[in-house]
Order: structure tokens, then sequence, then C-alpha cells
């Protein structure tokens, strides 16, 4: 039994972006963590996702799309502040794309929905793996027009954005993992 495997899986949570401090991964590190997505199930071998990395002065762009964003959906200067500010909390920031095959004659959409989830996460736990915290954040902003041009190519979807750092060290201690509704629900053994 691999119990440091099993233990990696059964601690990584999210640490959200002002939790997090650089320095974020290295190229090496992103390689590994990519290698991890690419083992995911992936039926006829589509890599139906992309990893986008945001880093160095590339925030500072992408903090301008998040303000032009923030105008658009109608936020007032605050607002429109907060969102450029979010840009820049982490010292990395990864968009998470997918590209679905539609017409593919073997492996239907959902499939290659289920290989995005699982891309996205053997890539936050291969992140946990190496001593880094990360959150996935979307909402809104993931369906704005400008940042999907910004981010994707024809066909592609934009999922939203993989807040990656080193965990901040903290005076309190971890909060429990917060039980989550109808967990009891998701163990069930079939009979007919």
């Amino acid at each position: 039994m691999n119990d440091e495997g099993l233990k990696l899986l059964l601690t990584r949570s999210s640490v959200g972006p002002k939790h997090l401090m650089a320095p974020g991964p290295d190229e090496d590190q992103l390689r590994l963590m990519v290698e991890a997505a690419l083992h995911a199930p992936d039926h006829a071998a589509l890599v139906p996702f992309r990893f986008k990395v945001v880093r160095g002065e590339a925030r500072q762009a992408m903090s301008v799309l998040f303000g032009e964003s923030a105008r658009r959906a109608g936020k007032d200067e605050a607002g429109v502040a907060m969102d450029e500010e979010r840009a820049l909390l982490p010292p990395m920031t990864v968009a998470v794309v997918a590209r679905i095959d539609m017409g593919h004659p073997q492996v239907p959409a959902h499939e290659q929905w289920a290989c995005v989830g699982g891309a996205l996460t053997n890539f936050l736990n291969a992140a946990h793996g190496l001593g880094f915290g990360g959150k996935m954040l979307s909402g809104a902003k993931a369906r704005d027009p400008g940042l999907v041009a910004a981010f994707c190519e024809p066909g592609e979807t934009l999922l939203g954005w993989i807040a990656l750092g080193t965990p901040r060290p903290s005076d309190k201690p971890a909060k429990p993992p917060r039980q989550k509704e109808g967990a009891a629900d998701a163990l069930q053994f079939w009979a007919r």
C-alpha cells in the first residue's frame, strides 16, 4: 500500500489567492504537473485540455483584462479595482481551457469533459505534492467574451483559472475539511 500517495490525496485542499506567496512552480515543476494531468483517463488520447500559464509581466496584462471584464459586468470603480487586484494576488495563475471535439466518432463529449476534470485534479494534486497551494476559480469572468477571446482559440472553452503559489505560513491551525452535503451518498453499492 502506498500510504504517502494516499495521504497526499487526502490532505489536498484549496488554498485561496490571498493565502499564497512566491514562489510559484518553476518550469520543470510545471512540466511535472502537466505530466500528471496527462495521466488522466483520456479515451483516444485526445488531450482535450490546455493549461496556459500567466506569470511575471503577463500578470499585469491579465489584471487589465480583469478590469475591463468588471466594467462590462457593470461594476463600479471599487469593484473594478478589486477584480484587477485579484489577478495580481497569486504569484502565478494558470488558465484552464477545454477543447472538446463535439463530433468525435468514438469519444462523446461527456467522456472528454471527464478527462478535463481528471486532468485538472491531477494537476492540482501534483502541485500539492510539490509543496504548492492552489485553487480553481471560475464564475462570470470565465464567460466574459473579452477574457474568453484572450485565452481561447476558436472551439475552446475557458473553465477558469488556478491561482498557484506557496501557501503562507499561518499561526492558525488548518481548518478541518468541511463536510460536503451528500457525502454519505457518494459511495453506493448497486444490485438488481
